[in-house]
């Protein structure tokens, strides 16, 4: 056997070992290395949420996720905001005085319940016994919502109504306004759900 051989089998034996040793550094720093990254619990638990609000239209909604929560986005036309100051003798907590430090920071503690007027952001979650309200944005009488019905959100479970800046009419079994989430704008296109430290 010459010194040529015995070199080449020695260099494909480091070869081998060293990818081997490669791939045992690999599968050990793979799960060091994920621990780094938020866990799905860590998550749900609170992480702020950035939703790019740039598209959204007068009229529309949107749903993002928030601490396993449904929230709303919901872009209002001049008619909705206009139809607020006509309600608020209907409403059972118009300026949203109940539990404000709960469920309404202070600067959403007017008319529209919001920092800008036009965006209302709120938990998509009744606050009677948890259930989603659905959409009724469309003005006038529809089967069980009041004949002068401005537009707002309908709780199919129990008939609690809500009015366009999520504030409940008096006399139904949801005893609060929907939530505010905290929230801030970075932009007028990029809203952070979750924190509030701007605002």
């Amino acid at each position: 056997m010459s010194d040529q051989q015995v070199d080449s089998g020695k260099r494909t034996w480091l070869i081998a070992s060293s990818c081997a040793g490669v791939a045992g550094v690999g599968a050990v720093a793979v799960p060091f290395v994920s621990t780094f990254q938020p866990s799905e619990r860590a998550r749900a638990a609170g992480a702020a949420v950035e939703v790019d609000i740039g598209g959204l239209k007068e009229g529309e909604k949107l749903t993002v996720e928030w601490r396993g929560k449904p929230v709303w986005v919901v872009r209002r036309t001049k008619a909705q905001l206009d139809a607020l100051a006509k309600i608020e003798g209907q409403l059972a907590d118009p300026n949203s005085e109940r539990k404000p430090a709960e469920l309404t920071p202070e600067y959403a503690r007017n008319q529209y319940r919001s920092i800008k007027p036009e965006f209302l952001v709120a938990v998509g979650i009744c606050t009677h016994l948890g259930c989603s309200p659905s959409d009724k944005f469309t003005p006038g009488p529809q089967p069980s919502l009041p004949n002068d019905w401005e537009g707002g959100f309908f709780c199919p479970c129990h008939g609690s109504t809500f009015d366009m800046a999520g504030r409940v009419y008096k006399n139904k079994p949801a005893p609060d306004n929907l939530e505010v989430p905290p929230h801030m704008y970075l932009s007028d296109s990029r809203l952070i759900i979750g924190e509030d430290k701007k605002a």
